[in-house]
């Protein structure tokens, strides 16, 4: 904690006269996310891109900032927003997502704030390749339960255009953002979020079920970095191995699934507590061009067969 008192402490408005240029910003940003140790887990993996996505935040500039700008010259107002930024990176360890209120999952933007988990699922790799080749048929009707934000949903509404879609989710402050999410995308027609635990308030089937519910268990929620402890512990957290809601997701879902349905959901660090639990039943784990683990497969004939294992 010293070192991160004294990183804070060496952030002071008088900085404006030192500091002239974006470049000049970017590099101590970097210098003090270094020194301050911050973790980098959520849509970068360095601290340059998170000084840059501040910075580039700050002063209006998009993410894409053109080399260009580098050396242009910041007016003093501007120089504060950015150390301001700096300061709550450090000070309270808020993501960048949180501080910009925006992320980008499956190449579409997403406002994000602290209601909802940050979009970090490798589940968009299977968005943008239309869950092939697990759907036989295109899905007509698709639900994003545990949706947050409404991202994985969302993604899928663009996946399949003639589909229907429903976020589902236990927080009625998550589907606020959710509620945003949809108008931003202009998406309304075609995607509601319905408030319910699990399917308490769902009456009606899919051809594809997606999930990424809470799934951390106790162990590790208790040894994550400080920033993502900045998100709902609701939609982290989830017993002690970390399959409280997941258990109950196995002996309901087959009800809300077509014949032929889907069912995709990402349990990461659990996946062992999963197969140890469940030893016999066929998981199809995924693997990942960009990285991610923990995510399997089941059909709705699998999960029928095995119903009695779920219910024990």
């Amino acid at each position: 904690m010293k070192s991160t008192v004294t990183t804070i402490a060496k952030i002071t408005p008088e900085l404006v006269e030192h500091l002239h240029s974006v470049r000049d910003y970017i590099r101590f940003g970097t210098s003090r996310f270094n020194e301050a140790k911050l973790y980098f887990g959520h849509g970068n993996d360095n601290a340059w891109d998170d000084a840059l996505a501040l910075v580039l935040h700050a002063l209006h500039l998009g993410r894409d900032g053109r080399e260009e700008i580098l050396d242009a010259r910041l007016t003093p107002g501007e120089g504060r927003a950015i150390l301001a930024l700096f300061i709550r990176r450090i000070e309270g360890r808020m993501p960048v997502p949180y501080l910009t209120g925006e992320a980008w999952f499956a190449g579409l933007k997403f406002t994000v704030d602290e209601r909802v988990l940050i979009p970090r699922s490798p589940i968009a790799e299977l968005i943008e390749a239309g869950f092939s080749p697990w759907l036989a048929d295109e899905p007509t009707a698709i639900l994003d339960l545990c949706t947050g934000g409404g991202c994985i949903g969302i993604g899928c509404a663009y996946a399949f255009p003639a589909a229907e879609v429903v976020l589902s989710d236990i927080s009625a402050d998550a589907l606020v953002v959710a509620g945003e999410n949809i108008e931003q995308h202009e998406l309304a027609s075609r995607v509601t979020a319905v408030e319910s635990d699990l399917f308490e308030s769902i009456d009606q089937r899919f051809d594809l079920i997606v999930s990424n519910p809470p799934y951390v268990d106790a162990a590790d929620y208790g040894a994550m970095p400080a920033e993502y402890h900045c998100e709902p512990a609701l939609a982290l957290e989830s017993g002690e191995d970390g399959l409280d809601f997941t258990r109950r997701l196995l002996r309901e879902a087959p009800t809300y699934l077509n014949d032929g349905g889907v069912l995709v959901v990402e349990v990461g660090n659990s996946a062992a507590h999963l197969e140890k639990a469940f030893p016999d039943v066929p998981f199809t784990w995924l693997e990942f061009e960009r990285g991610g683990y923990g995510v399997f497969v089941l059909t709705q004939a699998e999960l029928v067969e095995h119903g009695a294992i779920f219910a024990e």
